[in-house]
């Protein structure tokens, strides 16, 4: 495809106007201010440019995407009353295929937000990479171990789960949908598992994906049961974070959390509206960047959220940390844009995603700025993190392959699996 005069948002998070940028295959082949010498070899032409603002689509650093089904559902609680008495006996009725046909409602909805990749912790549900892949959309996948009793790590359901997605990743696309470990938590499992776990990590040379330090109750509790360590110190000391590994929350650490978490060089998932939502706290998002931790964005899932509108997060995003410290300088529109897109694909180890740039992915989300709350266009970056809207996107390329426009999902029977949904949804709270 070739979009034609053009505003897009450069390698430089700096606004470009009347640009050319063409896609081949799945690369970004061509972005100049002059058109290519050979229009014809990208196929279509963009053809409504006037208005429209290219963005590098949006990478989801933490999810759960098969919890679609649960929206709504467990509402003004406190985390451990809303894992315990909603989400957890809720879960333990849905099946692989129910989750399955969540999981491709959360993808479009992910596409309609314009997000283009997620790292996703969800069940024991083999069909979920099944999902993923024939969507269309990039994936981190992994399977969330939980585990309570003295059984070694091997021995867990989680691992089984978590091995035949290695074996069958070559199977979806390989490098587009890649397999991880994932602990949920440190109070979720004993430190047998977790040490377990985070050496079969370093054998597969795999990432790890993991809750930390979301409350300050999981904090104090951890402490007490780990001669006075925090979950940071106490992941770090399992061997959690000797592979890539990305952390989600991080609302509650110390300044010697931070120096694990950047000596380590892990990526901290923050996900403000859903902190705040569960009334959990705020990450410490400028001590962490000061520090050069890699801060990546967000969603976590639509029961904690409740949606997966990109544009919304990173805006709560940067204005929670102005807010917090009384300081308007930081988080610039720039930065938050940054760590929605470029940062996310880093933490993913993607390392040719993430910007719009020459021989990078043509991973891409086009913003109709034809709106009355962009006008006057001093400086559409600006406008486009304080007063955009998530519905803004009328476009979102994965890959060079357009799976959403303008209310269209051509790799998505939606219809289907939104009712499919709402059937298992009666049918599961007729059970409850």
């Amino acid at each position: 495809m070739l979009f034609r005069d053009i505003t897009l948002i450069d390698e430089n998070f700096e606004l470009q106007e009347h640009m050319y940028l063409g896609t081949l295959g799945n690369k970004i082949a061509y972005l100049g201010k002059n058109p290519p010498s050979q229009p014809d070899l990208y196929g279509e032409i963009y053809t409504n440019s006037a208005g429209k603002l290219l963005i590098p689509g949006f990478y989801n650093a933490h999810s759960h995407i098969y919890m679609h089904i649960l929206r709504g559902y467990g509402e003004n609680l406190s985390l451990m009353d809303w894992l315990n008495t909603r989400i957890f006996p809720f879960e333990a009725k849905l099946t692989d295929s129910i989750m399955h046909d969540a999981a491709l409602c959360g993808i479009a909805e992910m596409l309609r937000f314009g997000i283009v990749s997620t790292s996703d912790m969800h069940l024991l549900a083999p069909s979920m990479g099944a999902a993923f892949a024939s969507s269309g959309i990039k994936a981190n996948l992994s399977t969330c171990c939980t585990a309570f009793g003295g059984e070694a790590y091997t021995d867990t359901p989680n691992y089984s789960a978590t091995m035949q997605m290695l074996k069958d990743n070559p199977a979806y696309d390989g490098d587009r949908i890649r397999a991880e470990f994932s602990l949920h938590a440190e109070y979720t499992s004993t430190e047998k598992v977790a040490r377990g776990l985070a050496e079969m990590a370093h054998e597969y040379k795999a990432g790890i994906h993991v809750h930390v330090s979301e409350t300050a109750s999981e904090v104090a509790d951890c402490r007490a049961r780990h001669q006075g360590k925090s979950p940071v110190q106490y992941l770090a000391d399992c061997g959690i974070f000797d592979v890539p590994a990305t952390a989600a929350h991080c609302v509650h650490l110390t300044d010697e959390d931070i120096d694990i978490l950047h000596a380590k060089q892990v990526t901290v998932a923050t996900c403000p509206k859903s902190n705040l939502k569960l009334a959990s706290g705020v990450c410490p998002v400028t001590k962490l960047l000061a520090k050069g931790v890699n801060v990546a964005v967000g969603t976590d899932s639509v029961a904690s959220n409740n949606n997966l509108n990109m544009l919304e997060e990173i805006k709560t995003f940067a204005l929670l940390q102005k807010g917090i410290l009384q300081d308007p300088t930081v988080i610039t529109p720039a930065e938050a844009l940054y760590a929605a897109t470029r940062a996310g694909a880093l933490g993913q180890g993607r390392t040719d995603c993430g910007l719009l740039k020459e021989g990078y992915r043509a991973d891409i989300a086009v913003i109709d700025t034809n709106q009355i709350y962009y006008q006057p266009s001093h400086n559409q970056l600006n406008n486009l993190i304080y007063s955009g809207c998530g519905t803004d996107v009328c476009l979102t390329m994965v890959d060079g392959q357009v799976l959403y426009q303008d209310g269209n999902y051509p790799t998505i029977d939606l219809e289907q699996a939104l009712w499919k949904t709402e059937q298992a949804r009666k049918d599961i709270l007729n059970q409850l």
